[in-house]
């Protein structure tokens, strides 16, 4: 729980979070038009999203099933009979003047995510809800300083609309539930979470309350917030902005408001309509969607390990931390790169150096883990040539910045500069013998009790022998010198 500190008191967060997600779907949910990112304006756009008079929706039974896989995923009820509702509003780029959606009877009911926290805890979050629904076209407002341009692609793109429970406490928490849920849909394949372009968009409900009270305050929407990191810097600006106000004497509006992100702040849209408002009604061109129970257990029978089970089996067989865990199943290409890694090998040592050597250099280059430019199988033979003591850790780190550069495999890098680890007990011992004899001065120091002085000899050693003297030999035959 993150604590907002007040001039008079301490206060409490509640989120709540609805994740437009779009469902992976060659075509659209009521009409056959395609859905490819990036289409001239305007150029995918069937009849029935167009609303012209006497079209009529049939529905995309892929869509249903992706609805489905998620909930799934999600843990959540499947209700074997829902409805789609026409949800009434007005804006230019909504053609029919209503959006068919899902109120009173979901697709998908109850369920829950685990949180993954950055101190390696986890938390549940309820799902309340997930629904199907059309989505609308966008207005652009910066084509021309006269007018607004329409593209109506958009229009009739499956949504999956997933609500939580209002049981997030803090940023942190809200960018934990969105990294996961996003997790889920890209294992099962139903979304791609890109938030970029606008296939993954949230909406933040925000209240504050004093801790320790139970009842919920006014709330604000803070809509479309597209990016992970926005969702965490709007709800910090928000939180502190309605204590400003309640601490001033006024009073929450409850309201939609947008996070503009060249300011860093939450500024007011419109005033927040009831669901009532937009006057929901059951689409009368669309029956009741009813599934068949064998069909539902037929796809939950399809499912993929999801990063939960996933993380828990790594923590099982690998020996991982919680947290080495979590980074490593966040994403499945990663969760399968460091598998390759690790099979037949030391699995701390793997996930080591994937989380560490690897995600730091494919953050400096600008790669994901599917353009790398070290392989998983390079990255193992690295693995073996520190495991069966050929090199050392820290030589291991040269080669690897020579693999990122080169393209060469370890044993390569490690023969051509020869850079094998010094395991002769005789060779050691002069390269002491030699430091020691350097440092009279330093060994009686030692030996008058400043124990200190024992890492400038290892350090000394390992600069005379190019750091390819084994420690732990180092170690072991320093220790016996200096007696």
């Amino acid at each position: 729980m993150s604590i907002v500190q007040g001039q008079t008191g301490d206060w409490e967060m509640v989120i709540g979070l609805e994740v437009h997600a779009q469902v992976t779907s060659k075509a659209k949910l009521f009409s056959g038009a395609a859905t490819e990112f990036g289409a001239a304006p305007n150029t995918q756009v069937s009849l029935v999203d167009a609303a012209f008079p006497g079209m009529l929706p049939v529905i995309n039974g892929v869509c249903v099933e992706q609805a489905v896989r998620t909930g799934l995923g999600l843990k959540a009820e499947i209700n074997l009979v829902s409805v789609f509702d026409r949800k009434n509003y007005f804006y230019a780029d909504l053609p029919a003047g209503y959006q068919i959606s899902q109120y009173k009877t979901p697709i998908v009911g109850k369920g829950e995510i685990l949180l993954d926290l950055a101190d390696g805890s986890t938390r549940k979050v309820g799902i309340t809800r997930l629904h199907l629904e059309q989505d609308a076209g966008k207005s652009m407002h910066d084509q021309s300083p006269n007018e607004t341009y329409v593209d109506l692609n958009r229009a009739g793109v499956a949504l999956m609309e997933v609500v939580s429970e209002p049981d997030m406490r803090s940023g942190e928490e809200a960018g934990a539930y969105l990294k996961k849920l996003r997790a889920i849909m890209r294992y099962l394949g139903t979304c791609d979470g890109n938030m970029e372009e606008g296939s993954m968009r949230c909406d933040v409900n925000l209240s504050m309350r004093r801790v320790g009270d139970t009842t919920l305050g006014t709330r604000c929407e803070i809509k479309n917030v597209n990016s992970i990191r926005f969702v965490q810097q709007a709800i910090e600006y928000e939180s502190r902005r309605q204590v400003e106000v309640l601490e001033g004497g006024g009073a929450i509006k409850q309201e939609t408001r947008l996070w503009d992100t060249t300011k860093g702040e939450t500024r007011s849209m419109r005033s927040k309509e009831d669901a009532h408002d937009y006057r929901y009604f059951p689409d009368p061109d669309l029956l009741p969607l009813k599934l068949d129970a064998a069909w539902v257990e037929g796809i939950k029978a399809t499912l993929p390990e999801l990063p939960d089970d996933k993380k828990a089996r790594f923590i099982g067989d690998y020996g991982l931390k919680p947290y080495d865990a979590a980074v490593l199943v966040a994403e499945k290409s990663s969760a399968d790169f460091f598998e390759k890694v690790a099979k037949d090998r030391d699995g701390k040592l793997a996930a080591n150096w994937v989380t560490g050597e690897l995600f730091g250099a494919l953050n400096k280059l600008d790669k994901t883990i599917d353009t790398s430019p070290v392989s998983a199988d390079a990255l193992g033979g690295l693995v073996d040539l520190i495991s069966n003591q050929t090199i050392s850790g820290r030589i291991a780190k040269d080669v690897f910045e020579a693999m990122l550069e080169t393209g060469k495999p370890a044993a390569q890098i490690v023969e051509e500069k020869g850079l094998r680890q010094v395991t002769d007990t005789g060779a050691i011992e002069k390269s002491i013998d030699d430091i020691l004899a350097a440092n009279a001065d330093k060994v009686a120091e030692y030996k008058s009790g400043k124990d200190k002085l024992f890492g400038f000899f290892v350090g000394q050693v390992m600069k005379a022998t190019g750091g390819k003297v084994n420690p732990a030999m180092l170690n072991e035959l320093l220790k016996k010198k200096l007696l």
